[in-house]
């Protein structure tokens, strides 16, 4: 049986190497033209996330800064004004224009070109810029210009594994369709099947107060397959009804999924309460906006990077849209993309983010970017049998909930949901689902009390997790009782 491990790094780290080793890359001549491999720049990424749990390139020594901008296309991402200035509405102030032009000012003396030859990108909301570089000195002017937030490698995406069909699998990609087990869910009417794990967390109760009518929840992830219907056209299906789904790209080529796991993630959060044995979602009469921002649920790439970071904004300036899932991420955090989530929450979205899945290799990461971030709610999965996460999933302190996703004797009995065609199913797994899970629980909130706001709202899932009023160093507030989220 194949099972979708959601939200896996795949990142193999080069352990053989010692301390020492590491050590030398960081301390040698910075001033080097030299260009360091691949090889001597992961294990300047592994020593940071080990001592600090973050990279910041923008700290890092010069030569370690440029041989990753040279190892991603030549592209550095520039976040330009004072600590906190994220973006700006409207007209951008004087000041900020100075600083980009200082910005400009530097690359164009140092590098020999014009502006427009320099450019890749000037974001019209963030204050970023994403610029191409050739020489070390342009770093090292940079490092120590006025009013530079962060320097962002933007187009380094070689901290990974390097098979490619090991990468997909281990990526949350999966197309296919699976067997569930019989134990995994119950038949509800009009005829759609109840994963087990909702009983656990009373959605199927909370149901009688909520359905999540007249809330629209935002999901960024790889899309929605264009095979299936219960996601497409017969989104209103059974007793779902009134409602809509639409979908966006701005990754590189379109809206539709090409991998699976945006399909879903969709499904476990709207599937509709349908009449054809088909898995519902939590929250089947919420309106569903999907983005698809990225090929898979590693944000390793500049078009990942970047097309997150637009559908954020694009959330953010939807007047409807209440709620945001995340269940995608990376190790370390993004320029750009930690931007865009705060101009989101800036905009009073309520964003959920997956904690992390990985292998063995790479399970101590921790909490994930950017599930890490105070603008996120942090989610993660466990098993059934009382607060033991699920095999490949992350915990710690940024963790908020928890919810129960995996059997403790079967790991690839997880979450039956609807699967990438017409009239198939599958097991999704790890801190993705939790992610979607609880996204459709504040959805069922909210649409119970559509006046409150987004604090109000997290203060009645706080108050309905297993450990509230007290806070879990691993686990947050825990599970989530959906019953008396909603009551």
């Amino acid at each position: 049986m194949k099972k979708i491990s959601t939200l896996i790094l795949g990142l193999f780290l080069v352990m053989s190497c010692s301390k020492e080793d590491s050590t030398e890359i960081i301390d040698q001549d910075s001033s080097s033209q030299e260009i360091l491999s691949i090889k001597e720049i992961n294990l300047f990424i592994e020593k940071e996330l080990k001592k600090n749990g973050d990279v910041n390139w923008t700290q890092a020594p010069a030569n370690v800064l440029y041989s990753a901008v040279m190892h991603g296309d030549k592209m550095l991402s520039i976040g330009y004004g004072r600590k906190g200035e994220n973006y700006v509405e409207g007209k951008r102030p004087s000041r900020l224009n100075d600083a980009l032009e200082n910005v400009y000012s530097i690359v164009q003396s140092i590098e020999g070109v014009n502006k427009s030859s320099a450019i890749i990108l000037e974001d019209d909301i963030l204050n970023s810029v994403d610029i191409k570089i050739t020489k070390l000195e342009t770093i090292e002017a940079l490092q120590v210009a006025d009013q530079i937030r962060y320097l962002d490698p933007i187009g380094y995406a070689s901290y990974q594994q390097e098979d490619t069909s090991d990468q997909l699998k281990s990526a949350g990609c999966n197309q296919d369709g699976e067997s569930i087990n019989s134990t995994d869910y119950r038949v509800i009417s009009p005829n759609a099947h109840l994963p087990w794990n909702f009983d656990i967390h009373k959605v199927s109760q909370a149901w009688n107060y909520s359905t999540g009518s007249g809330i629209t929840v935002g999901i960024i992830d790889t899309g929605i397959s264009a095979n299936q219907n219960l996601l497409g056209s017969e989104f209103n299906d059974g007793v779902s009804n009134g409602r809509t789904v639409q979908r966006y790209g701005t990754y590189t080529d379109g809206s539709n999924d090409l991998c699976g796991h945006g399909t879903s993630m969709a499904a476990v959060l709207a599937s509709p309460r349908n009449n054809d044995n088909m898995p519902v979602g939590v929250a089947y009469n919420c309106n569903l906006v999907s983005y698809r921002g990225t090929s898979d649920v590693v944000l390793d790439g500049y078009n990942e990077r970047k097309g997150v970071s637009n559908a954020l904004k694009a959330l953010g300036n939807r007047g409807d849209v209440k709620i945001i899932s995340m269940s995608i991420g990376y190790p370390w955090s993004i320029g750009n993309v930690e931007d865009a989530v705060k101009y989101a929450y800036g905009k009073g979205k309520m964003i959920f983010a997956a904690g992390g899945t990985s292998t063995s290799f790479t399970n101590w990461i921790g909490v994930i970017f950017p599930a890490d971030m105070d603008e996120t709610i942090a989610v993660t999965g466990i098993l059934d049998n009382k607060y033991k996460r699920c095999n490949n999933c992350h915990d710690g302190e940024e963790i908020d909930f928890t919810i129960v996703m995996q059997r403790a004797g079967n790991s690839d009995r997880t979450v039956p949901v609807l699967g990438f065609n017409t009239g198939t199913r599958a097991y999704v797994g790890g801190s993705s689902v939790a992610t979607a899970t609880t996204a459709g629980i504040a959805a069922l909130v909210w649409a119970k009390n559509p006046n409150m706001s987004r604090a109000q709202v997290l203060d009645k899932l706080k108050r309905a997790g297993e450990f509230y009023p007290n806070r879990n160093s691993r686990f947050g507030y825990g599970n989530i009782d959906a019953l008396k989220a909603v009551q």
